[in-house]
């Protein structure tokens, strides 16, 4: 067990702020409260991924080159106007401009604060603990989507307005942005002790590196399956809000409120206790990881069990067993997150350290790549038959690509 030493705080409170977005367990409400259709819904999740997915190199490749910490507040500028444009904006065209804007802050912060946790762990000789560290740095973060969810459940039941949430957010934000300002600098890698007459050779130096990761059929493996259960998680997760307003407006109990209202305690409540699991999943993938011969065969057997319940939750769904489908969801969310961290260490033992925030930028490019398809895909089924069999349809897709992805 490694030592909480001094910046493990500071990791853990990144991702703590970072996760208390309290618009997240109704974004698709909101979207439907404003008369989107799940196909415009899943265009707007498309226009976010496909902007990502364009972003994701040229800012990985900036972060390695030119600094991770400028990344990460560039990152963070660009989410907190996105906040605004969600806020004040109405109708279709706006909510893109701000999917938009949301895309650009994803793309300089994916991959790179990961790298600035593996760089610190480099330095200080604690690399062998990669799966722990990261494992609990990310348990720190689902703590805050769980603490998320009972505040976005308060402001939602007490305003009886979603869209307050959009504002409310800024304000972890804000000090996100001031915690990661005073980051150590040596945690920009090489290019922290470089003259900035060299950046340009530094800059050569990191695409070639990262040219040379395609030739990598074990690296490519690597983030191919990681990249793909993370598309489908991503596509298919907000689609348990649906279930869960069905499921809150069956109860009989609140009824003296708003339907709403009455929606708002119980999406909060669940995801508060779904993501109190996550936590202590992600607290603990490196145990659960120990439970097989290897890493490989842990991801592997992940991966399938991913699709297997999102499969059951689908077609749960559609048979109406919505409690089945609700605990499914549950464990589709809870593997998740017992699978990144396990991730993460294992495509990283296969990249060099300095293009690490690239490497890893190269695994989001195809996630959302993937994820926009996918959610775009997802709309249009849903629509046309509805959530269930769409979730249970993607979730067969996704299970049978697998002989193609699976790690050794």
């Amino acid at each position: 067990m490694f030592r909480k030493d001094r910046m493990f705080p500071r990791f853990a409170l990144y991702g703590f702020l970072k996760n208390l977005r309290f618009f997240e367990p109704f974004l698709i409400l909101i979207f439907r409260e404003a008369g989107l259709s799940f196909t415009l819904i899943g265009t707007l999740y498309a226009i976010r991924d496909t902007t990502t997915y364009l972003l994701e190199v040229p800012t990985g490749v900036l972060a390695d080159a030119f600094g991770r910490r400028k990344a990460m507040l560039l990152a963070f500028g660009a989410y907190l106007v996105s906040f605004g444009v969600f806020y004040w904006g109405r109708g279709f065209g706006w909510f893109a401009l701000a999917m938009v804007l949301f895309a650009v802050g994803e793309a300089f912060r994916s991959g790179t604060h990961k790298a600035l946790i593996l760089e610190y762990l480099k330095l200080n000789d604690m690399e062998h603990f990669k799966v722990s560290y990261y494992g609990r740095t990310r348990s720190a973060s689902q703590f805050g989507s769980a603490i998320n969810a009972l505040i976005a459940a308060a402001l939602a039941f007490y305003t009886g307005s979603y869209r307050i949430m959009f504002l409310a957010a800024a304000v972890p934000y804000v000090l996100d942005f001031l915690n990661l300002a005073t980051y150590p600098p040596e945690l920009d890698g090489e290019l922290s002790r470089l003259a900035w007459h060299t950046v340009g050779k530094q800059a050569r130096q990191t695409l070639r590196d990262f040219g040379a990761m395609f030739a990598d059929r074990l690296v490519l493996r690597a983030i191919l399956n990681s990249a793909t259960l993370m598309a489908l998680f991503k596509a298919t997760k907000d689609y348990l809000q649906p279930i869960l307003e069905q499921f809150a407006l069956a109860l009989p109990i609140f009824l003296a409120y708003s339907g709403q209202q009455r929606s708002a305690v119980v999406i909060g409540v669940a995801y508060f206790f779904i993501y109190l699991s996550t936590s202590y999943a992600s607290r603990n993938a490196d145990r659960f990881s120990k439970r097989f011969p290897n890493l490989a065969q842990a991801i592997n057997g992940s991966y399938l069990a991913g699709a297997g319940l999102l499969a059951l939750a689908g077609a749960a769904t559609w048979q109406g067993w919505v409690g089945v489908a609700i605990v499914a969801y549950l464990g589709f969310y809870v593997l998740h997150n017992l699978r990144r961290p396990m991730n993460v260490a294992y495509i990283s033992d296969q990249i060099v350290s300095r293009v690490m925030a690239s490497g890893l930028s190269v695994e989001s490019v195809i996630r959302t790549l993937l994820a926009s398809g996918l959610a775009l895909l997802l709309g249009v089924l849903a629509d046309a038959l509805g959530v269930g069999l769409a979730l249970a349809v993607m979730a067969l897709l996704v299970a049978a690509v697998f002989p193609l992805v699976r790690v050794e």
